[in-house]
Parts: structure tokens; C-alpha cells; sequence
């Protein structure tokens, strides 16, 4: 995944072709970028460009439906904001959506503005969305160029342990410790011990363990 300079641009998937057309032409006219497919399978088989991009789904439809479409967009870890459109829905319908993440649930027949408004929610969902992977992948470049030691001094520094606490973990000397942590500093592109937390916590990565820091700690 790659930064895009790209428009945001609205996908519709609808079984009904004058659907399809009509929605289209509203989203051309309100200066979308804008796409129909008549089915999720149609929809899944294409290779769509990195952009902020709005999903007008359709809930009832043959082969998969809107649910069973939303499910593998979310397995797959997509970033469209989703939009679901629909003249069979209820509650739990509505309910089982929006809990899964959609960003709002029309009932046909809904108002051209309410659905504009429900559209541009959606696209700047999936700009924040397209965002935080892209920032959490260039996190997780940055993390491979460290060495193992370096991501085991990384992972007690997180941790909030002193270079002399992981030195003794790792079986090394302070000095060295502190060798590691300014290549580990220089590599990440970070300059305080907050930057670094906050760029782990992004990812999810743990702290270490530095045990043998905890015992000496505690001794003293």
C-alpha cells in the first residue's frame, strides 16, 4: 500500500442496473469519481486503486449479499467507508451493520442529500482510515531495518527500563546498550522515548521482559 494523491471516488454495488444509473450520474454530479458493480462478486474480483473510497452497498442481493460482502472487506482489512442502501431492511438489519462497522444503513426510498451526506461521512472515514495503515506500515518498514538486539534494547526501552536494567537482561554491557539505542533512534527517526512509545503502541508491539533489570532493580 502506497500514499495516493488520487481523488476519493464512490463504488456502487447494486443488482438493479437503473439503480446503478441513477446513482452514478448523482455521484458524477456532485464531483465524485464514481464506479458500478453488479454484484460483491464483481466488485471483489477487481484490483482497486489505494484512494479514499465510499462503498453504496446494496443488502440484498443474489450470490453474495451486502453482509457477506462487508465481512470479507473487513477480513481483508480494506478501507472503504460503507454505506449500506436497501428496501427490505429493519432494525436488526440496521443494528448488525453500523456494528460492524458501516457508516450508516438508507432504507429506500431515501432523499438525495441524505444520501450526499452519508457518502462524504463515509469518505472521510476512509481517509482517516487509509492514513493510520499507511502510517502503521511505514512504522512497521522503519522496525525491519533494526537488528535482533537492537529490537530486544527497543522493546526494553518501551518497557521504561534503564540501559544499565537491560544491559543486565541481555548479558551486555551499559555502554553497549547505549550504542544500540542511538542506532535504534536513528533508524526509527525518532529523538525522545515518548516518539518511540507512541510509534510501537500504533502497531501493537509489546515491551520486553528485562527480568534480570527487575531483579536488580528490586534488590537495590
Amino acid at each position: 500500500m502506497k500514499a495516493t494523491s488520487s481523488p476519493p471516488v464512490v463504488y456502487v454495488v447494486d443488482d438493479d442496473e437503473l439503480v446503478r444509473r441513477s446513482l452514478q450520474r448523482l455521484f458524477l454530479s456532485a464531483g465524485h469519481d464514481a464506479f458500478t458493480f453488479s454484484s460483491a462478486e464483481s466488485y471483489l474480483q477487481q484490483v482497486l486503486p489505494t484512494r479514499p473510497a465510499c462503498l453504496v452497498l446494496d443488502l440484498q442481493m443474489p450470490g453474495l449479499n451486502g453482509f457477506a460482502l462487508q465481512d470479507e472487506l473487513t477480513a481483508r482489512g480494506s478501507h472503504e467507508g460503507i454505506v449500506f442502501i436497501s428496501g427490505h431492511g429493519d432494525v436488526p438489519a440496521c443494528a448488525r451493520a453500523l456494528k460492524k462497522g458501516a457508516v450508516d444503513f438508507l432504507m429506500k426510498p431515501f432523499g438525495d442529500d441524505r444520501l450526499l451526506a452519508s457518502v462524504e461521512e463515509a469518505l472521510a472515514y476512509s481517509e482517516r482510515t487509509l492514513k493510520q495503515a499507511l502510517s502503521r506500515q511505514g512504522v512497521q518498514e522503519l522496525l525491519a531495518t533494526l537488528t535482533p538486539r537492537e529490537m530486544e534494547v527497543l522493546r526494553g526501552v518501551i518497557a521504561g527500563y534503564l540501559n544499565k536494567q537491560i544491559a543486565a537482561d541481555l548479558g551486555t554491557s551499559e555502554k553497549t546498550i547505549k550504542v544500540h539505542r542511538g542506532r535504534v533512534m536513528e533508524k526509527l527517526e525518532v529523538h525522545s522515548v515518548a516518539e518511540l512509545v507512541r510509534m510501537c503502541a500504533m502497531i501493537g508491539l509489546e515491551p520486553g521482559s528485562a527480568g534480570a533489570g527487575r531483579e536488580e532493580a528490586v534488590s537495590t
